[in-house]
């Protein structure tokens, strides 16, 4: 199921677009301020982002600035056609005016969606010396390639997606189950144990650290 978040304060939009997201069979999450939407995303990474620019705390503009690797559709009041231009220069995949007609969002939307599952080339992940390419699914330390299993660069992959994040055990489960149904609450701990010793062995350097309480996280050097 594709997650969709909403970053929108004004409530009666975001309640309208999560019916109609829901009804479509989107998963929905919500915040209502950029510094909600920051904190929300550190323990969820949704398919794509609905941003509204006029936000409390930071504004959209900012909140696009930090998100990387989710395509953002932009939602907002504002016709300027700069302001158009600059937000899709600055990484908005799209951008919608407010008022809107909900079977245009919907489509520009399954756009975004078909885009990303008819994307051919190759798309590769980096964080220090690894590298993971998601196409072949290897994955290298300082070049040398290493041998993992599906599990193992599932676990890989969506951290190395979420860089800068504490992503929560709950989350990474459910996301792992996407690739492959071989990790469980109690041998979660033991496929990272194995991951991090495998990376370790090749470059002497922890790649991964758990966070006490939460989940785990791409260590920085």
């Amino acid at each position: 199921m594709k997650h969709i978040m909403i970053v929108d304060d004004d409530v009666s939009i975001g309640n309208m677009l999560e019916e109609v997201l829901t009804k479509e069979g989107y998963q929905v999450s919500r915040a209502y301020s950029g510094t909600e939407a920051l904190l929300v995303l550190e323990y969820k990474r949704p398919n794509l982002v609905l941003l509204d620019l006029m936000l409390p705390g930071l504004n959209g503009e900012e909140i696009l600035a930090q998100l990387t690797g989710i395509p953002v559709i932009v939602i907002s009041a504002k016709v300027d056609v700069q302001n158009k231009v600059d937000l899709l220069l600055g990484g908005a995949v799209d951008y919608v005016t407010k008022p809107f007609d909900t079977k245009e969002l919907l489509a520009r939307i399954a756009v975004q969606f078909r885009d990303m599952r008819d994307m051919k080339c190759p798309f590769v992940l980096t964080f220090r010396e690894l590298t993971l390419d998601t196409v072949s699914q290897s994955v290298c330390v300082c070049g040398q390639a290493v041998r993992l299993t599906r599990t193992e660069y599932a676990i890989l992959k969506i951290l190395m997606y979420n860089p800068s994040m504490v992503v929560a055990k709950s989350l990474l489960l459910e996301r792992v189950s996407e690739d492959t149904p071989d990790c469980t609450e109690s041998s979660l701990k033991v496929h990272i144990s194995n991951l991090r010793k495998k990376l370790r062995d090749v470059s002497e350097k922890d790649y991964i650290e758990s966070v006490w309480g939460i989940g785990f996280k791409m260590r920085e050097a």
